[in-house]
């Protein structure tokens, strides 16, 4: 009898917010390559449907739900639209977030209750939900967090908004480690580098002006990058490990 090998996802259900492009597309595209059926959700519906479209046509099993992370009536009739249709999760990727920029001395409680709805209080909402579905299923889970490096020295200006709703969904981390590890549901976060994606540039705000606008050592990561860090937390290899946090970063820490 062979082994099982401790890095497949065969049988599972990974939902990933805002796989429809940039870090998300990267994150589902690696765990459906492990196995998993992943749901895709997502405020995009057209970016949503045309990931699940490419997915399906690697062969892989992949579907859309709309949920919009703003909106909590959105968030709970979403996951349970998903959970009746694919089960409850093993895998939640909270990774949808926006980025846009704005000086301090220019910044608005507007602009901050803005990315704050969507960055934290939007995953908090959809982690309560999904972990609901997991606890009654009784079958344990993964949960990882999209936060930023950023919030350890990989910053430009522009992004008290940002971080703090990154840091906050750190913070968070913790406490919902605490909360389920009696459920078997593990918790951990990772901490994204630079990554050139749509959101990314995109963004709106000033000109990028900071630490890291400096080359890694290793150069700037692509989404796999932080795909690979997420299928590790989300397999049987990471099933002794909660409230951690992995920074993919490409060394920009030692420079």
């Amino acid at each position: 009898m062979q082994p099982t090998t401790p890095f497949r996802l065969d049988g599972k259900v990974a939902w990933v917010t805002g796989g429809g492009s940039g870090i998300g597309a990267g994150i589902a595209a690696l765990l459906a390559a492990a196995g998993a059926t992943v749901v895709i959700a997502d405020n995009n519906d057209s970016n949503a449907n045309r990931e699940v479209a490419a997915l399906r046509e690697a062969g892989h099993k992949a579907a859309a739900v709309h949920i919009d992370l703003a909106d909590e009536e959105s968030i709970v009739s979403g996951c349970a639209s998903a959970v009746s249709q694919h089960g409850a999760p093993w895998v939640l990727v909270n990774n949808a977030g926006l980025q846009d920029r704005q000086l301090l001395l220019e910044s608005t409680a507007a602009e901050w209750d803005r990315i704050n709805k969507v960055n934290a209080r939007g995953p908090f909402l959809l982690t309560r939900e999904v972990a609901r579905a997991m606890v009654k299923a009784g079958a344990g889970g993964r949960i990882v967090n999209i936060a930023s490096a950023a919030l350890v020295g990989s910053i430009i200006k522009g992004l008290a908004a940002y971080v703090g709703s990154k840091g906050a969904l750190l913070a968070l981390t913790r406490a919902f480690a605490l909360e389920l590890v009696d459920h078997g549901i593990t918790v951990n976060a990772v901490l994204p580098g630079g990554v050139a994606t749509p959101g990314a540039m995109g963004a709106k705000g000033p000109p990028v002006e900071g630490p890291a606008r400096r080359r890694p050592p290793l150069g700037f990561c692509e989404p796999r990058d932080i795909a690979a860090a997420v299928l590790f937390f989300a397999t049987p290899a990471a099933r002794y490990i909660t409230n951690q946090v992995l920074a993919v970063d490409g060394g920009f820490s030692v420079t």
